[in-house]
């Protein structure tokens, strides 16, 4: 049961002064003195209920209770800004969540402290793409999460992030397909995370039951004309020496392989086996 006017503050609230007023009005309050240190006046009506009056000339409305066997103190507004009446009314009501067992000032502690998606993505970077992705990868990555899903969406908290917000930044990136699908991809993999890590609950990553948009392949072979053309082309650069003759023999090497552009580019002579006429790529 909660003792009247918040005595179970402890000493804390010894040290700072206390009073009793009766039932806590506007005139009460408009009436407190401003002293060297802060001191609470509370009300006799509602346990715990009171305001809490600074040397700053701050008044403040809080209320005081305990929940599991701990005494609490949290703030319901300031005054005028939150009027007597409404502040009674949020007291009234935080009070009848402690009764049902809950402690709202310890899980409004612990929302604060909770993780948001700008804290997931540095975690996710740190992690999995310093460890898991190969440095292209990691890169884009990078680039993703600092250029469209932060701005967007890094002051949510990680486990309020909801279908609509996903969704929402999804439509806004519909002019580019190929990049909100990478988006897609790197959410999907970070909310995912987010669960092993115990940042949300299991199965709740809001990217599922969102459809990729449909690409348009860009993707094309040479045809035999156009691969003699550019065999002629390299040949006659070649002999003129307009260009360095690695790019060029990099350009064969492309057409030959079908390697990526950054494979060959970062190739190494360990990689190459002439006498086998092969190159061996690392993963």
């Amino acid at each position: 049961m909660l003792p009247r006017n918040g005595a179970d503050a402890g000493e804390e609230l010894i040290a700072t002064g206390r009073a009793a007023v009766g039932r806590l009005t506007k005139r009460t309050i408009d009436a407190a003195e401003i002293k060297a240190k802060d001191y609470f006046i509370f009300d006799d009506e509602l346990p715990g209920f009171g305001v809490r009056v600074m040397p700053s000339g701050r008044k403040i409305f809080v209320l005081q209770y305990r929940a599991s066997r701990r005494a609490r103190r949290c703030t319901l507004g300031h005054y005028p800004a939150l009027t007597v009446e409404q502040a009674r009314i949020r007291a009234g009501k935080t009070l009848a969540q402690v009764w049902d067992g809950k402690d709202p000032s310890a899980e409004k502690q612990a929302f604060a402290a909770a993780p948001d998606v700008a804290a997931l993505s540095t975690r996710f970077q740190d992690t999995h793409c310093k460890d898991r992705l190969k440095p292209s990868t990691r890169r884009q990555y990078v680039y993703l999460l600092d250029k469209f899903i932060v701005p967007e969406i890094g002051r949510i908290k990680v486990a309020d992030v909801t279908r609509a917000d996903i969704a929402n930044l999804q439509h806004k990136l519909a002019k580019n397909p190929d990049r909100a699908n990478k988006v897609m991809v790197v959410l999907s993999k970070m909310f995912n995370l987010a669960e092993v890590w115990g940042l949300r609950q299991d199965g709740s990553n809001p990217c599922r039951h969102l459809q990729k948009f449909k690409e348009v392949r860009r993707e094309r072979f040479l045809t035999a004309e156009e691969m003699r053309r550019l065999g002629e082309t390299l040949t006659m650069a070649e002999e003129a020496k307009l260009c360095s003759p690695y790019a060029i023999a990099a350009f064969r090497l492309l057409i030959l392989t079908g390697a990526r552009l950054g494979e060959i580019r970062d190739c190494k002579w360990d990689y190459v086996f002439l006498d086998r006429g092969i190159i061996r790529l690392p993963d």
